[in-house]
C-alpha cells in the first residue's frame, strides 16, 4: 500500500515538470520536431497520463498484458490522423471524461476485462484522445509536412505503448496486484475514476453557467 501512495506521490509531484512542451510552444516544422511534440504531448494533462497508465493496469487483467494496450495506440492514432484530416469527433471532451470515468469503476470494482472487451473499450477511448491530440496538428495545418506527421505519431504512439506496459509492470510487480481484485489496482482505478468526476463537475458547471450567461 505505500508503495501505491509513494508512487501516485511521485506521479503528481512530477505534474509541472511534466506539463511543460518539449518544444515551448513553437511550431512543429521538422520530423524531430513532431518527434518531441508527440513525446510531450501524452504527459501535457493528467486525463491523457492517468487514463493510458490504467489502461496499462487493466490490460494485465485480460491475460495479454501487451497486446490489450494495442487497442488503444491504434484507435488513438487513427483519431489524431482523422482530426488533422479535418474530420472532427463530437463531443470530445465529455467522451474523454467518459473513459476516465467507465474504466475508473471497472477497475475501482476490481473487475478484469477479458481481451475483446477490452480490446473495443480501448479502441474507442482512443479515437477521442487521438481526436484531442490530433488538434494540435489541425492548428499547424498549413505548415505541417509529412515528415512532422509522421514524427508526431510515432512519439504519440511509442509513448503512450510505454506508459501503458510501465504501469502495468508497476502494477503488477512493485504493488503485486496480479489480481484485478487488488486493492492498488483498485485504488488506482478510483483515482482516475475520481479525476473523471471532477472533470464531469467541472463541464456541468461550464455548462450551466454558459446557460445563464454568466460563462
Amino acid at each position: 500500500m505505500k508503495k501505491l501512495f509513494a508512487t501516485l506521490g511521485a506521479v503528481l509531484a512530477a505534474g509541472p515538470a511534466l506539463a511543460h512542451h518539449p518544444l515551448g510552444g513553437a511550431p512543429m516544422e521538422t520530423f524531430a520536431h513532431g518527434v518531441f511534440s508527440g513525446i510531450g504531448h501524452p504527459v501535457l494533462g493528467f486525463d491523457h497520463l492517468f487514463f493510458i497508465a490504467l489502461v496499462g493496469i487493466a490490460a494485465i487483467y485480460t491475460g495479454r498484458a501487451m497486446l490489450a494496450p494495442a487497442g488503444f495506440i491504434g484507435g488513438m492514432l487513427i483519431g489524431t490522423i482523422m482530426m488533422s484530416a479535418g474530420i472532427a469527433l463530437p463531443a470530445i471532451e465529455t467522451m474523454i471524461v467518459g473513459s476516465l470515468l467507465i474504466l475508473g469503476y471497472i477497475v475501482a470494482s476490481g473487475r478484469a476485462l477479458s481481451l475483446t472487451p477490452a480490446l473495443a473499450l480501448f479502441a474507442i477511448a482512443g479515437l477521442f484522445h487521438g481526436s484531442a491530440f490530433g488538434g494540435t496538428i489541425a492548428e499547424q495545418e498549413a505548415a505541417i509536412g509529412g515528415g512532422v506527421m509522421i514524427g508526431y505519431l510515432l512519439g504519440l504512439g511509442v509513448t503512450q505503448y510505454l506508459i501503458a506496459l510501465g504501469a502495468g509492470w508497476v502494477a503488477k510487480n512493485l504493488w503485486n496486484a496480479t489480481e484485478a481484485s487488488a486493492m492498488p489496482a483498485r485504488l488506482a482505478g478510483a483515482v482516475v475514476g475520481g479525476m473523471g468526476v471532477l472533470l464531469a463537475m467541472e463541464q456541468i458547471e461550464g455548462a450551466a453557467f454558459a446557460a445563464l450567461g454568466l460563462g
